[in-house]
């Protein structure tokens, strides 16, 4: 999930980046007959491919069904029901959603925020699984001076309060890994093992860990061994680029094909989603290479 100063950062990189290119000229690069088959990539099939709404919000969510479908994928992260019929519309499913948190700081580690939060998952679970989707995003909030294990016991309190209703519903509440050095200071679930304990006090099979690689490289690193000894909690995994959450080029410190290998023997058959700020020229061309880097 992105933090304010890095949306404010997307939206001014990527419209010095893309203000050649016009409106009639982007549209038109999508047009139908440019979405022949032949154009697009051929996938091996083990990982599930999607991308983060967010990173490319100088296009419309229309323009981004488009170039997601000419790419050759087809699902999307972080979209709420607003946007869910342009997904179904091009076919895109929406592989995580969202609309039900307050925002990233005010979560479940505060017993404060469960009325409202309760309030909220209760309204929207249903409505993800009436739209056919499967995965619903939730956060931890800031510590505010909270221990861990005062965290602990206030989330497992409130989100036992609907997990019943998510394995009613077939819909699984997914906790994102913040890292809390750089990009959300507080965050309370900024461990791995913070979020697995969580996930055992819980105890339901509809309630796990959106494991964000490039945040929990930065918080504590040794990812591969961490995906390998965790998985079963792992429910979705997000990228991008360490430092700098930009592409996942050879800029960058981490290698995604050895994680990705990684992911795919652990059995994991989810989604793997995109969520760099792209800063290249052709920020799409970015997106289809980071997908074909992950592609083991």
């Amino acid at each position: 999930m992105p933090d304010h100063q890095n949306r404010r950062n997307a939206i001014k990189n990527i419209l010095v980046g893309s203000a050649a290119l016009g409106s009639s000229s982007m549209l038109s690069s999508f047009s139908t007959a440019q979405h022949s088959k032949e154009n697009q990539l051929e996938f091996k099939g083990n990982i599930n491919h999607s991308v983060c709404a967010w990173c490319y919000n100088y296009l419309s969510l229309e323009d981004l069904c488009l170039a997601v479908k000419k790419i050759g994928f087809n699902a999307i992260d972080l979209v709420g029901p607003k946007g869910w019929p342009v997904l179904q519309k091009h076919n895109v499913f929406s592989s995580m959603c969202n609309g039900a948190e307050i925002n990233l700081v005010d979560g479940f580690a505060e017993k404060k925020f469960h009325a409202e939060l309760v309030k909220r998952y209760e309204e929207m679970i249903p409505l993800v699984a009436r739209a056919g989707y499967k995965n619903l995003i939730c956060f931890s909030g800031n510590r505010r001076g909270m221990d861990d294990e005062t965290g602990l016991t206030n989330a497992a309190e409130g989100l036992k309060k609907i997990t019943g209703l998510a394995e009613k519903n077939g819909v699984t509440l997914q906790m994102e890994l913040l890292n809390s050095k750089i990009n959300h200071k507080d965050y309370m679930c900024d461990k791995t093992p913070w979020g697995v304990e969580l996930c055992k006090r819980v105890g339901s099979e509809n309630f796990k860990l959106l494991y964000d690689i490039y945040h929990m490289q930065i918080d504590e690193g040794d990812v591969i061994r961490t995906i390998q000894d965790n998985h079963v909690y792992l429910g979705h995994y997000h990228t991008a680029g360490v430092p700098g959450r930009h592409e996942i080029d050879e800029s960058q410190e981490l290698n995604y094909p050895a994680i990705m290998k990684a992911i795919v023997a652990t059995g994991f058959k989810n989604y793997v989603a995109q969520e760099f700020i792209p800063v290249k020229d052709d920020k799409l061309q970015s997106l289809k290479d980071a997908v074909m880097l992950c592609d083991v």
